[in-house]
């Protein structure tokens, strides 16, 4: 009987206490499904110098409410279940740093998404570039000279021109005023050196020239600007820089819509309208903006409508799809040099310009990441001289002329006289160029170790041109297939020594086979710290890079003359070959020191530029005898070949010039509070041309060297021993910028020395002859510009804003012959329902 009570109660407390414990495992199992079902976003959390930050709150929001957040661990780690599925911000304090708030992403219910933050410190600002190592990198992290032009700088300024001055070793050339064309210069390199992108697509023309005056800032959330050779990941074009534009993304949860609207002297008008926002997996963007202006001069209207998308999508967490578009339609009278001839010319230029970007971004693993790219170009540019202009006086040709007016330069030197404006021939005159590309990359990158990264890459380009002269019968076209492979590490030791490596292989249709390696280094000795002296690091570069000849080069090249005119065995027998793409030697070494707890920043590098094979524009009379080791059979040759060009002295384009650049740069920044942030720049350049068969080799060959009372000018290129035009020894900046949330202001100061240049004016005196040259040497003004520009908010909905350049009317901000815009305003309100985006 006891053994069968005991049984009895053994079998009901057995149900009893699973009668109590059921809700809880059943909890718990359900517990464990969610998290199993749930979004799971981990990563890192790391100083610009990778250092791991402890204690970082790691939030993410969803719907603009924080769903779950984590702190970060010893090593930085962090991880967070969401227990939700849709688009995700993630929101990281910690001490000391600056709070950062990512772009918005899309995960779902089985998605794990890696997330790895970057904290900038709280005083100054470190981006995260991608022109320096092809991968999204800090700023500490890398060795090159890398600056980033944001919203502070680009929304209220209807183009980028000025603001691209607010940034060492660069000079941005207008000749003109607002909406002519417009040329960088970096770090001493011709204009045509540098690769331009958009959404990481090439949009210069063929060969690398890219007018920036035609080009509005609507819908470019950032410009980035590499200083030195990248054609290791860039291809052909990166010669002397990078500038890497970003169109900004829809990220509000619901539509935000932004309509402005300004007017400023001058007549000038600007509209923009701008609808953006993000629903689960799709994010989306779009922008229309109109911008007219009278400018200051005669026949000298500006106008320009632009058109933005940027649209995403995320199939899940780890597959990015996304499209960019902008198209462009531009249209400026060209009055010509005004200082020159004192009146005006009855010419306009237009352009029409589409860049499209589509891409597929792919986390395939935890560490490795592919990323496969088309892009298109379509550029469209027509200049046309409708009449011919002039002040009613004309040479013995029929050419009109300017007024009598006297020409005088920075250096001095002065000269009077009438120029010729326009010369005697069928009207209207025309100039069509047409540059189209198509671009396939693909770019993979994998993380071997937290420490290191390797880089594949590959290119192909197909690019077509046309130039077209209606008046002259001229009708050339190009079309080029080209293939780029690349590969590059990126790594640190110790996250102290950093370093990049690389090389690429270029096959060309115009030049060949190239090969362009780079290197890199950066080193703390001093790691980041609180304390007076609080971080010291060094930094090494070098590399080589090359760049694609233009059109007209190629087509006005002596090799392409030869062969067109029926002479390709001469040019075989001379052994004249087609252009060689023009090569750049770098290297460069610097240190970069904080002061005050990383309150200050002062960087300051050396570089040594050595650039070959550069392509210039020899007279017809020159070439039969500056080509080296010709005997006097083959000069005679060459002299029946040229023809008429050699009679009438026409140039054409050989690979004879050669010119060196060594400078200094140097930037300090420093924050006063979270609010006030100063940058000031500094680049002294020393370029001198080291070898030329133009202009002043004309007198050993026998030919006519233009003097100033004995002083030699290079009328149309420097003289060797000179400086290559326009790239002045002396130039900087300062910004001043002042943000809260209902209050920004900017103000921003460039300045520039004296620079060598031409007044091109060869030949073109009343008589014919070249008195209305003057010396090269410091020809161009100096100049210093003053900006202001800000915005207030003075309801949720409803702000005002301003933007006033040039406030000293300085007229010698463009080369000599060339008036500036005097000082300029716009003021308006925007009116906003929703958020920015950006």
């Amino acid at each position: 009987m006891l053994s069968c009570a005991l049984r009895q109660w053994a079998r009901f407390s057995a149900f009893r206490l699973l009668s109590y414990r059921l809700p809880i495992v059943v909890g718990v199992v359900a517990v464990s499904a969610v998290i199993a079902h749930a979004a799971s976003i981990r990563g890192v959390v790391t100083d610009a110098t990778g250092a791991r930050v402890k204690g970082a709150t790691v939030g993410v929001l969803n719907n603009g409410q924080v769903v779950a957040h984590a702190v970060s661990g010893e090593d930085g780690s962090y991880e967070i279940l969401t227990g939700h599925t849709g688009r995700f911000y993630i929101v990281v304090s910690a001490k000391s740093f600056r709070q950062l708030e990512t772009p918005g992403f899309y995960a779902g219910q089985l998605d794990s998404i890696e997330r790895n933050l970057v904290l900038e410190p709280e005083w100054v600002r470190e981006s995260i570039v991608v022109t320096a190592t092809g991968t999204p990198t800090p700023q500490p992290q890398t060795s090159a000279a890398t600056d980033v032009l944001g919203p502070t700088e680009l929304d209220t300024r209807a183009d980028a021109v000025s603001a691209l001055r607010l940034m060492p070793g660069t000079e941005s050339v207008q000749i003109g005023q607002r909406g002519a064309q417009s040329s960088l210069f970096i770090r001493g390199g011709d204009s045509d050196d540098n690769e331009v992108l958009m959404d990481g697509v090439s949009i210069s023309d063929l060969g690398g020239r890219f007018d920036f005056g035609s080009h509005a800032a609507t819908a470019l959330e950032r410009a980035e600007v590499y200083r030195g050779p990248n054609s290791n990941l860039y291809g052909a074009g990166a010669a002397s820089g990078v500038v890497s534009f970003t169109t900004p993304r829809g990220t509000t949860s619901f539509p935000s819509l932004f309509l402005s609207g300004d007017g400023g002297n001058f007549h000038t008008s600007h509209a923009e309208a701008e609808l953006a926002g993000a629903h689960n997996k799709l994010d989306y963007l779009g922008a229309f903006s109109w911008f007219q202006t009278a400018n200051s001069l005669p026949n000298d209207e500006y106008h320009n409508a632009t058109t933005a998308g940027n649209f995403g999508w995320q199939p899940s967490g780890s597959t990015q799809l996304r499209g960019t578009v902008h198209y462009g339609v531009a249209s400026t009278g060209v009055p010509n040099a005004w200082n020159f001839y004192h009146v005006a010319d009855q010419a306009t230029q237009k352009d029409q310009d589409l860049y499209i970007s589509a891409s597929i971004d792919n986390q395939t693993t935890a560490d490795f990441h592919n990323t496969i790219r088309y892009g298109a170009a379509r550029k469209r540019e027509q200049f046309s001289l409708w009449t011919q202009s002039g002040s009613g006086s004309f040479d013995a040709f029929g050419d009109s002329l300017g007024r009598v007016v006297t020409i005088k330069g920075a250096n001095g030197y002065s000269a009077t006289g009438q120029a010729v404006l326009d010369y005697a021939e069928n009207y209207p005159y025309q100039y069509n160029l047409v540059s189209n590309r198509d671009q396939l990359l693909y770019q993979g990158d994998y993380r071997f170790t937290p420490h290191l990264l390797g880089l594949i890459g590959f290119r192909f380009e197909d690019e077509r041109g046309v130039e077209n002269v209606p008046s002259f019968g001229v009708h050339n076209d190009t079309e080029r297939k080209n293939y780029d492979y690349l590969a590059a590490v990126h790594g640190d030791f110790k996250t102290r020594f950093f370093y990049t490596l690389g090389g690429a292989l270029q096959h060309y249709s115009l030049f060949g086979v190239e090969t362009t390696p780079r290197a890199g280094v950066s080193f703390y000795v001093l790691r980041p710290r609180n304390g007076v002296f609080s971080g010291t690091r060094l930094l090494l570069n070098y590399g080589d890079a090359v760049r694609e000849p233009t059109l007209t080069d190629e087509t006005g090249s002596l090799y392409q003359f030869l062969q067109k005119n029926g002479d390709a065995s001469i040019a075989e027998q001379l052994h004249i070959g087609a252009l060689a793409a023009p090569r750049v030697r770098t290297y460069e070494g610097g240190f970069e020191q904080a002061f005050l707890s990383e309150r200050i920043v002062l960087r300051t590098s050396y570089f040594h530029n050595q650039y070959g094979r550069q392509i210039e524009y020899v007279g017809g009379h020159l070439l039969p005898s500056l080509i080296p080791n010709l005997t006097a059979a083959q000069q005679q040759a060459l002299i029946n070949a040229l023809g008429f060009y050699y009679t009438n002295d026409y140039g054409l384009a050989v690979n004879t010039e050669a010119f060196l650049v060594q400078g200094v740069e140097a930037t300090v920044e420093s924050g006063i509070g979270r609010d006030f942030f100063l940058r000031g720049g500094y680049t002294y350049l020393d370029a001198v041309v080291q070898r030329s068969f133009d202009s002043d080799n004309e007198a050993l060959a026998g030919g006519f060297a233009p003097t100033y009372n004995g002083i030699p000018i290079g009328a149309i290129s420097p003289l060797k021993g000179a400086r290559p035009f326009r790239r002045p020894p002396h130039s900087g900046f300062f910004t001043a910028t002042y943000a809260r949330p209902k209050f920004a202001v900017q103000f921003a100061s460039a300045f520039a020395s004296r620079s060598d240049d031409s007044t091109f004016l060869e030949y073109a005196d009343a008589n014919g002859g070249n008195s209305l040259l003057l010396p090269n040497r410091n020809l161009d003004f100096g100049y210093a510009t003053l900006d202001l520009g800000g915005s207030y908010q003075l309801y949720s909905w409803l702000s005002i804003y301003g933007q006033a350049e040039n406030l000293t009317s300085n007229q010698h901000i463009a080369p000599i012959g060339y008036l500036s815009l005097p000082m300029n305003f716009r003021a308006g309100l925007k009116l906003q329902l929703g958020k920015e985006s950006r």
